[in-house]
């Protein structure tokens, strides 16, 4: 039997029926199916001789990346202020399309059910393709370079900043727009005046999370032509350049370090 506890700590006892014990182990018996039948299809498909040798083969590769071949730090230090630029620019563009979107996509906000219904779907749409995937397509219709790498992270952007914020605005407490409302105030002084003020400390917040996010996003961006860093990992790897491809490395995880630090603090101080 089952066992819960009331608000004032004292446990009570649920009698279980038949019908919910098998539903139960029907349940657990669908779930050890599922996974038998997942590690089959996952077997089936790999190659374990290249699994057993795994360790060998990391091990190699770790010694051909040491030690680090610093004295090629100075060529990265443009393509990493590139991945920056990138983050940062793509953020803001797409922070700035996200914003509309996210009242559009609020009940509460909305000028109309169909309007919401558009809104939804962009927010959705930017939410499934991931920044890679849309770099890739951009740099097939603009041609390699920063510019596809911006759009890239704005198009990605504006689906987590949407989203977030538009729930934020479901959200707000409702007395304020209600008072300021009943001054006769139009629905663009109700947004000013009722909404925004409740919003804008989760914008600001959403806002540099997904910098710090799109920072981490940028780095790979070159591996498909999109400009940055991620171009130069991109040439090291495939000239077999593994003591160039430890120092990337490094600085990604310093630079990403640093974008960490810096949210956080800006997190801090505004929330």
């Amino acid at each position: 039997m089952p066992v819960s506890t009331t608000p004032q700590g004292t446990p009570t006892w649920r009698l279980r029926t038949t019908r919910a014990q098998w539903l139960g182990y029907l349940a657990w018996l669908a779930g050890a199916c599922l996974f038998l039948l997942c590690w089959k299809l996952i077997s089936d498909n790999t190659m374990w001789v290249f699994v057993e040798d795994a360790g060998r083969q990391g091990s190699d590769l770790i010694s051909r990346m040491l030690p680090p071949r610093w004295e090629v730090a100075h060529r990265l230090w443009q393509p990493m202020w590139d991945t920056l630029n990138i983050a940062t620019l793509g953020t803001l563009l797409g922070i700035a399309m996200a914003f509309p979107v996210a009242f559009l996509a609020a009940r509460n906000t909305t000028p109309h059910p169909l309007v919401r219904s558009a809104a939804l779907v962009v927010i959705v749409s930017s939410r499934s393709i991931n920044s890679l995937i849309w770099a890739m397509l951009l740099v097939t219709i603009l041609g390699p370079g920063v510019l596809a790498g911006i759009i890239a992270i704005a198009l990605r952007s504006i689906g987590f900043v949407g989203k977030l914020l538009y729930e934020a605005i479901e959200e707000i407490h409702p007395t304020p727009v209600e008072a300021i409302s009943a001054t006769g105030a139009g629905r663009l002084q109700v947004m000013s005046y009722g909404v925004l003020p409740q919003v804008m400390p989760a914008f600001a917040g959403i806002s540099v999370y997904r910098w710090d996010i799109n920072i981490r996003e940028s780095t790979v961006l070159g591996l498909v032509g999109a400009g940055g860093i991620g171009l130069q990992l991109n040439a090291a790897i495939n000239s077999l350049a593994w003591n160039q491809v430890s120092v990337i490395f490094v600085m990604i995880f310093a630079t990403v370090l640093v974008s960490e630090w810096i949210s956080a603090r800006v997190r801090h101080a505004i929330i």
